[in-house]
């Protein structure tokens, strides 16, 4: 089978989120099981050397158009990715020559509406240049969500695009991607197209064109799948779940062991596994003495998050000063919103050698913090699958989670099922159900550190790997190549 997945970020390369963790991952494990994948990625000019990739195609977008304004020329560049996956990234300075990705300074880019239906136009226009005969077009969130439009409406009727179809990914539904019309100007065929399946008003929904026009949509989760037919969990587009709700599923992703596995960790001075499980005390014993904590047995909890709503920081701050009165010890680590910052900050300020926050990114920081955590805090109000919970499983570290998306299907309740539980979940969106949740677990901690034990060892023996999640993928693109043509 023959993919052309496109995507706005891809690990190794260009990241801000899951999303670039995805984007490597699937394609790496297609290639494995025998399919032909090309990844394509807009050619940010923060990507470290992008301009001594070698150039294999340049080309003009609308060449063929009379109106000479709609006329954007580009170049698609090359590289590999685990030397195994083309890429080709799309390069047009106009559109991506920034110091960041999406915006500065917490605002997105006012053209982001113009960068994301660019790339997508061109990369499906360079398949064809390119002669790359894709069987599915893979397209990934709001940013690539004009994709199936694009395919349905501009390719209609082209030969070398009939047997196409496509399918998109949502790895966040909040994000949606809405646009003054106008920024859908450069795609001629289709910016006269008003219907409420793709507008928001007077405006362009990115994300409604995709989920209209895909032939299979999917998210990363059963349990997202689900609250997004939901009129709480759709992020305001509901009927348009519920109106696709046969061709819509969830896969959970998968993770990435090669990275975030505790017997191999090269960010770690301590490593262990599941027979050598005392070792996890002596990377506590780095942390705290790194963080300018009391060192001994004492509970730890770790969170490493972004300081967002979504989160459930707000479920966290009004009861982290109470929770804190306890022997526990809390690190944070996480950047975002600058008011939940401060907050977080003058709570750390009050329990000194109680409680650290760091306001970066720090990856080694946040494996020693996955790896030496006794807890891991992840209260999120929506999730469509996230990954430090699965991190967190691997390194014997027990996620505290809420019942939402993809937590409650990768996290069984210790209080539900105590014979397989591997972490504590939590239903209500409330601070006071957090900090009981949270007592519960101290009281076990304390009281009962055998059963403690043999919760770590369940949780480690938790694998959620790529070539799994991988043959749900090929089902989908095969059932996606059975839906009629339009």
């Amino acid at each position: 089978m023959k993919i052309l997945l496109l995507s706005s970020e891809v690990a190794g390369i260009i990241k801000s989120g899951g999303l670039a963790d995805v984007a490597k991952a699937l394609p790496i494990e297609l290639n494995k099981q025998g399919h032909d994948v090309k990844v394509v990625l807009p050619c940010y000019s923060i990507i470290k050397g992008w301009n001594e990739l070698p150039v294999i195609f340049e080309g003009v977008l609308n060449q063929n158009h009379p109106d000479i304004k709609l006329h954007i020329p580009y170049k698609i560049r090359t590289m590999t990715i685990n030397g195994t996956v083309e890429v080709w990234l799309i390069d047009c300075p106009q559109y991506y020559e920034r110091t960041s990705l999406y915006g500065d300074n917490n605002e997105a880019y006012w053209d982001n509406g113009y960068r994301y239906a660019f790339f997508t136009a061109a990369a499906i226009e360079a398949s064809k240049h390119l002669d790359f005969r894709f069987d599915i077009l893979h397209c990934n969130d709001w940013h690539t969500g004009l994709g199936p439009m694009l395919l349905r409406i501009k390719h209609k009727g082209d030969p070398f695009f009939e047997k196409a179809r496509s399918v998109i990914t949502i790895h966040n539904g909040a994000f949606q991607g809405v646009f003054n019309r106008e920024q859908i100007s450069i795609l001629p065929e289709i910016r006269d197209i008003y219907n409420d399946k793709v507008s928001q008003g007077s405006y362009i929904n990115y994300l409604k064109c995709g989920v209209f026009y895909a032939d299979k949509i999917n998210t990363v989760s059963p349990g997202y799948a689900r609250e997004l037919t939901s009129y709480i969990g759709g992020h305001g587009m509901t009927q348009n779940y519920i109106d696709r709700q046969m061709d819509l599923s969830g896969i959970i992703n998968g993770c990435d062991y090669s990275d975030w596995d505790p017997a191999t960790d090269q960010l770690l001075r301590i490593r262990y596994d599941i027979n050598s499980l005392d070792q996890k005390i002596l990377g506590k014993y780095l942390l705290q003495r790194k963080l300018g904590f009391e060192m001994g047995d004492t509970p730890m909890y770790g969170m490493v998050a972004r300081l967002t709503d979504q989160k459930g920081v707000g479920l966290i701050l009004p009861i982290l000063d109470r929770f804190l009165m306890h022997k526990v010890q809390v690190i944070i680590e996480g950047t975002g919103d600058p008011a939940l910052q401060k907050q977080m900050q003058e709570i750390a300020n009050r329990h000194p050698g109680k409680m650290a926050f760091k306001s970066v990114y720090d990856n080694m920081l946040a494996h020693q913090i996955e790896a030496a955590s006794d807890f891991f805090i992840m209260p999120s109000i929506f999730e469509p699958c996230g990954l430090n919970q699965i991190y967190s499983l691997a390194y014997g570290t027990l996620p505290i989670v809420r019942a939402v998306g993809g937590l409650q299907d990768t996290v069984i309740n210790y209080d539900d099922n105590i014979d397989n539980g591997n972490g504590f979940v939590f239903r209500d969106p409330n601070p006071e159900e957090l900090l009981s949740c949270l007592r519960r677990t101290l009281i076990l901690y304390l009281e009962n550190p055998n059963e403690m034990r043999r919760i770590k060892m369940n949780a480690m023996k938790v694998r959620f790997n790529w070539s799994d999640s991988c043959v749900k993928y090929v089902e989908l693109y095969k059932s996606a190549l059975q839906k009629p043509k339009w």
